[in-house]
């Protein structure tokens, strides 16, 4: 049954517009077949009422006729319709029989050895069962007689006199009726198709735009940056369906653009205060820091409680002063600004960036895969040289000594492929889909030891996508993988991020969540 029902289901037309068509050719066969039907009923039960009232009105005259052949007086054909069976019975047996031939002169009857009319036994008792005096039926008398109208009444001599008519002619006329109704609406069907066709489809036209409205509102980018939703659905007249639909859209792109442009402003002035803050912070912190490193020089014994804590202050001022840049950095992405466009040399960078991550974590176990050739990119040198830091840094702060970690670089296709492939413990999947979101931690507590500021993976996923191009993360226990793509050829800045062109710090060490 299941079955049956999915074999339909796909049978089915899948679009409004052949549901239409089909429903509407569907009604049209059915109601033609249903006047077909009537008509060749009606047809046929007119045919039979007019050979029954013949058969009525002929009484037994010819087959009473029969009676007499032998005698020289011939059979009645006065007014006989040729094919007229005259049947006379005696005591259940046919004595004599006859039919009128096409010329309604000529009688086949018992004296016509060679065209005598004869039948077997069931014939016979077929016909010694019909009705004296009842309405006439149909029999069919095999041979070349076929199906008949008979009726029987009773003779003067105690017999019984039969007539009949044939019914070829009406069923002939009948079937002739059906096929031309038959071709006819073959023809009104396929006529109907095609205009029911045409006017659907133009029926269907503001439905269509609505459609092209969602699909253009649809393709575009809603999730970030200024949105101009002009778009509109033209088909807003009340009256109608379609109408009342583009309506609902129409308010409800009014509401969905009112509130990306709030949104945007939202995001814009948050933008401006993380750039204002952050540009503003820049200058006390390093006045802390210039005067801890004044008074941490100062020529006179310092007691080791004030040491400890200048230097302290030192050090959360370092902290400091990374956050606030790593924020600045954001801002500017955010704002789109332009990054530096010159060919850089990603193999180059590979390279001292594990040169670099060797020194800071001789602990782990490095590892680097590059192509024969050079890879070269367009982009901004500074930038890439801390994405791949980031990465490598956030490998060695979340995985225990002994690690290996791995830097492949290879190209694919009009694309590279730069990845950091670490055997940790994994990152968990409630935070892998959040991984490179702003100050998002795996451990919930602020580590001082790793200096982690919760900015570094956010950095990564911000100047790859000024570049052009994608970062993702997969993880599982004992493999997690950080990939990035970029082109090997752009034509244009990324899309929605860029940077200032100001000098930013090194790259501060990244976090994995």
């Amino acid at each position: 049954m299941r079955r049956t029902v999915g074999l339909l289901r796909k049978l089915l037309p899948r679009t409004l517009r052949a549901r239409l068509i089909a429903g509407l050719l569907v009604l049209l066969v059915v109601t033609c077949a249903a006047v077909g039907l009537a008509t060749a009923a009606a047809l046929r039960h007119f045919l039979v009422d007019r050979l029954d009232q013949q058969l009525a009105e002929a009484g037994g005259r010819y087959a009473a006729s029969l009676e007499h052949a032998g005698s020289g007086a011939g059979p009645d054909t006065r007014a006989q319709t040729p094919g007229t069976v005259g049947v006379r019975l005696l005591n259940g047996r046919v004595t004599a029989a006859g039919v009128v031939d096409g010329d309604a002169d000529d009688v086949n009857s018992p004296d016509d050895e060679d065209d005598r009319v004869t039948f077997g036994p069931d014939r016979q008792r077929a016909l010694a069962a019909l009705p004296v005096g009842g309405p006439a039926r149909t029999l069919d008398l095999g041979g070349s007689l076929g199906r008949y109208r008979v009726r029987a009444v009773a003779g003067m001599d105690g017999d019984v006199l039969v007539s009949g008519l044939p019914l070829h002619p009406a069923e002939d006329t009948v079937q002739r009726l059906e096929t031309l109704e038959l071709t006819v609406f073959a023809i009104a069907v396929s006529a109907a198709g095609a205009a029911g066709a045409v006017w659907v489809g133009w029926s269907l036209r503001p439905l269509r735009r609505v459609v092209g409205t969602a699909e253009r509102v649809s393709a575009l980018p809603l999730a970030s940056g200024e949105v101009l939703l002009a778009e509109r659905v033209p088909d807003d007249d009340p009256r109608t369906e379609v109408g009342r639909v583009g309506a609902a859209l129409n308010r409800m792109l009014g509401h969905v653009g009112d509130a990306l442009a709030r949104r945007h402003a939202v995001e814009e002035r948050l933008r401006g205060f993380a750039a204002d803050a952050s540009h503003e912070l820049r200058t006390p912190v390093a006045a802390v820091r210039g005067h801890a490193e004044l008074a941490l020089r100062h020529p006179g014994e310092v007691p080791a409680e004030v040491r400890h804590s200048l230097e302290r202050i030192d050090a959360e001022a370092l902290r400091m002063g990374t956050i606030v840049e790593d924020l600045l950095l954001l801002a500017r992405l955010d704002a789109g600004r332009p990054l530096a466009e010159q060919e850089v040399d990603l193999t180059r960078i590979a390279l001292n960036a594990v040169a670099d991550a060797r020194a800071a974590g001789p602990e782990h176990r490095w590892r680097l895969v590059l192509p024969e050739e050079p890879v070269l990119v367009p982009g901004d040198e500074h930038r890439l040289s801390q994405v791949t830091a980031n990465l490598l840094a956030n490998a060695r702060s979340h995985t225990p000594a002994g690690t290996a970690v791995e830097l492949r670089l290879e190209p694919a296709g009009d694309q590279v492929e730069l990845s950091v492939v670490d055997e940790g413990p994994g990152i968990p999947p409630e935070l892998l889909e959040r991984v490179f979101e702003r100050f998002v931690r795996g451990d919930r507590a602020r580590s001082r030891a790793t200096g982690s500021t919760g900015l570094g993976l956010a950095i990564v996923r911000a100047v790859v996508r000024a570049h052009g191009g994608t970062v993702e993360a997969s993880s599982r226990p004992g493999r997690t993988v950080f990939t990035v793509r970029l082109p090997l050829h752009r034509s244009a800045p990324g899309p929605a991020s860029g940077t200032a062109s100001g000098t930013v710090p090194g790259p501060p060490p990244g976090v994995r969540p």
